[in-house]
């Protein structure tokens, strides 16, 4: 008698994570490659977060795009992911195993199946805005792509800024656009989503140090943030790589790194931000690199490398590199108005005196806070936020990336503070959970 062999054959349920940055991109590709399908839901017109903004990483000084944009790339590619870029969560109901979410898709006002990136009406585009990908240091078009990496690869029109949908005239990037990509009449949208789980990787946002008027940023040309340093030494930024002072354009002999710019301070933020620390370290090596008469200092309160590598990179930055730690709180930045030249007024705890250095460029090391509309976010999922913004989990040692509502998790820094590696191994982490409800 012939034997009959039966396939059981089982139906993966599917997946919402939100937040397109290396925690969201590590989730979905782990889920993806058990064969969940994923739904990648990001704000903004392309995934990647501020990991796709960065030079290089600590403690290896390896380039950021270069890790970064093979992942990117692969979720693009990746059968069972569906990137749901330029869009946001604005439901969510059920329960763990059968949630339905509803999401907005912005209109971009250009067609994502239609469009092919080529840059043709960008280039033809009259309007000129604040480029906030090179953290507003040049201008972009009112017809973009974030930068060249992007993921996916499609223009969006910002209509705060086009002429044509404030205006009524204009529409140059419709007559030039040989795809017929471009749609002006396009309107926001709203998908529904049957999925087991939700992972929630919203990132963070940069403390704005505008509100320590203390250091000057904002009136003084060459202070600068942590993140504005990054777009400048980047060959794919502003300057092309380039540090320049202003009004000069010269090369900064000196370079101030002041550590802890609105975290670790009770009128700001209390806690550690847990990175820039090791930032400065980078970036002070970066500007070694680049400009061997350059002479960095790190202004610091502790140094906290805890990290796998951390200690011995800070060691290294001080003996190969000659950076400068002084350990101390800086209580002011004054310029000379008349060379532009910065003082950096300090308390040194280790000698008790005030001391003042001057240098050409000082560097914010600005706190990390939790990205914009946490509260919101918080709301429609039905979990809980800290008091610094963060989302709560269920306990910190026994389940860290569990949420208080069964099947939601969480990854990253909108947990708690954390570097890439660490972002990374909790976006996996995350996955694996998603996984053991998607699987029961």
């Amino acid at each position: 008698m012939q034997q009959v062999k039966r396939w059981l054959v089982i139906e993966m349920k599917s997946m919402l994570v939100i937040g397109g940055g290396i925690a969201g991109i590590q989730s979905a590709l782990d889920l993806a490659d058990r064969g969940f399908h994923v739904y990648l839901v990001e704000r903004e017109p392309s995934i990647g977060g501020h990991m796709a903004l960065l030079d290089k990483t600590f403690p290896t000084n390896d380039c950021s795009m270069c890790i970064l944009a093979p992942k990117m790339n692969e979720c693009n590619a990746h059968p069972d992911i569906d990137i749901l870029s330029y869009s946001e969560v604005a439901g969510l109901s059920g329960e763990a195993g059968d949630f339905s979410a509803r999401v907005m898709r912005r209109a971009r006002y250009v067609n994502e199946d239609k469009c092919t990136g080529c840059g043709e009406c960008r280039a033809r585009c009259p309007s000129k805005v604040p480029n906030e990908y090179n953290s507003n240091l040049d201008t972009r078009k009112a017809i973009f792509l974030p930068y060249p990496q992007a993921v996916p690869r499609v223009m969006t029109i910002d209509k705060d800024h086009c002429i044509y949908l404030t205006k009524g005239k204009c529409g140059v990037c419709r007559k030039v656009c040989s795809a017929g990509a471009v749609d002006y009449e396009q309107e926001d949208t709203f998908v529904d989503l049957d999925v087991a789980a939700v992972i929630v990787s919203t990132g963070f946002e940069l403390f704005d140090p505008s509100q320590m008027p203390e250091y000057g940023y904002g009136r003084y040309a060459n202070v600068i943030t942590a993140m504005q340093y990054e777009r400048m030494i980047c060959a794919s930024g502003p300057t092309s790589g380039h540090l320049e002072t202003s009004p000069a354009k010269q090369h900064p002999e000196k370079i101030a790194f002041i550590q802890c710019v609105g975290s670790r301070d009770m009128q700001h933020n209390p806690y550690c931000c847990s990175v820039c620390c090791m930032h400065a370290v980078k970036e002070s090596i970066l500007a070694k690199e680049h400009y061997d008469e350059s002479q960095s200092y790190i202004f610091y309160t502790d140094l906290r490398a805890t990290g796998k590598g951390f200690e011995e990179y800070t060691a290294r930055a001080e003996k190969d590199y000659g950076v400068q730690y002084i350990r101390s709180r800086p209580g002011q930045i004054t310029e000379d108005a008349g060379t532009k030249k910065l003082t950096v007024w300090y308390d040194d705890t280790v000698n008790r005196k005030v001391k003042g250095l001057e240098v050409d460029m000082a560097v914010l090391c600005t706190c990390l806070v939790p990205a914009k509309g946490g509260e919101k976010l918080a709301k429609i999922l039905g979990i809980e936020i800290d008091e610094s913004g963060f989302f709560e989990n269920m306990d910190e040692l026994t389940s860290p990336l569990d949420s208080k509502r069964s099947g939601i998790f969480i990854a990253g820094y909108c947990q708690s503070p954390k570097d890439i590696p660490e972002s990374v191994a909790q976006g996996s982490g995350a996955a694996a959970r998603a996984a053991e409800v998607g699987s029961a």
